[in-house]
């Protein structure tokens, strides 16, 4: 074969290799769509449907008598609150329960760690939501030095065992650790200081927590080697798209709990009462200032 052929040879096998390794064109539309944000008008319109759901899943959890608990842990900055309040902003916050503990007393800190939770876990018909949880103790606990390295490592060690009783007590037992990137905590941690609807998020241990990025990543990786276990799985979410690690979330908490549409009476109206001899009282209500 002369030097001629071969290389053109050579060139269009490379040419081929080359078009191989790329997407179709419907893969790189479906990859570029995936990396572009959300619309809020697309993330209000996924949002609508999912919540229409969770109703139908809080009449079945009341309908059923299950038990769920659903655990977010994540860094400063993950959108862990954002998520909570996406997740409950539509459901009875007497079924979907929200617990996100203060630090503990001193008569707490003398008890076995786990033990300030265990009143929150639900009854039947209920969802409680651990806004942090008994996780404190393999993160913040461990990094900022709120506990010895021994106390730490004896967590972990008996978190799969407590966790396992509580599974075996009926409770759907669900944990989500949402991962943002450094450069997108730093953003939102800077957003914070210069939004006063957000200085409240913004306390001395999150700036405190913030330079120890790597000592979190170590614990992180220690808590999920120890607790990742085939009863209480931990689910990790990529949360720097804030829209559609919500939607992602409890698209999957759905998905994670069989349900079904809980049977009802069809609802209408009662007639309103006649007026009778009630007559307005001319009452002087002090109805407060109408700015808008």
């Amino acid at each position: 074969m002369s030097k001629s052929r071969k290389s053109s040879s050579h060139a269009a096998a490379a040419e081929a290799d080359s078009a191989a390794s790329l997407p179709s064109a419907p893969e790189a539309a479906t990859q570029a769509s995936a990396s572009l944000p959300m619309s809020d008008k697309a993330y209000e319109k996924a949002l609508r449907k999912l919540h229409v759901e969770l109703v139908q899943l809080q009449m079945w959890v009341q309908a059923k008598g299950l038990k769920v608990a659903i655990i977010f842990e994540g860094r400063d900055g993950a959108g862990k609150g954002g998520t909570i309040k996406a997740l409950t902003e539509r459901v009875s916050p007497r079924v979907f329960r929200v617990v996100a503990l203060p630090a503990p007393t001193e008569r707490e800190k003398s008890q076995m760690y786990v033990q300030r939770y265990i009143p929150h876990l639900p009854a039947a018909g209920e969802v409680v939501i651990f806004d942090r949880s008994w996780y404190n103790r393999a993160g913040v606990e461990r990094v900022l030095g709120f506990c010895t390295p021994d106390q730490a490592q004896r967590f972990l060690d008996v978190a799969p065992m407590v966790e396992k009783a509580i599974v075996a007590s009926g409770v759907i037992l669900l944990k989500y650790w949402l991962e943002v990137s450094p450069d997108v905590q730093t953003t939102r941690l800077k957003d914070r200081i210069n939004d006063g609807r957000k200085l409240w998020k913004l306390s001395p241990m999150d700036l405190q927590s913030y330079s120890h990025w790597f000592d979190y990543s170590r614990a992180r990786d220690d808590m999920f080697k120890a607790t990742d276990s085939s009863w209480a799985p931990w689910f990790a979410v990529h949360s720097d798209d804030k829209k559609k690690a919500r939607l992602n979330i409890i698209r999957h908490i759905l998905a994670s709990i069989p349900h079904k549409a809980a049977p009802r009476q069809k609802i209408d109206l009662p007639k309103r009462q006649k007026r009778g001899s009630y007559k307005e009282s001319g009452y002087p209500f002090k109805f407060i200032p109408e700015t808008f």
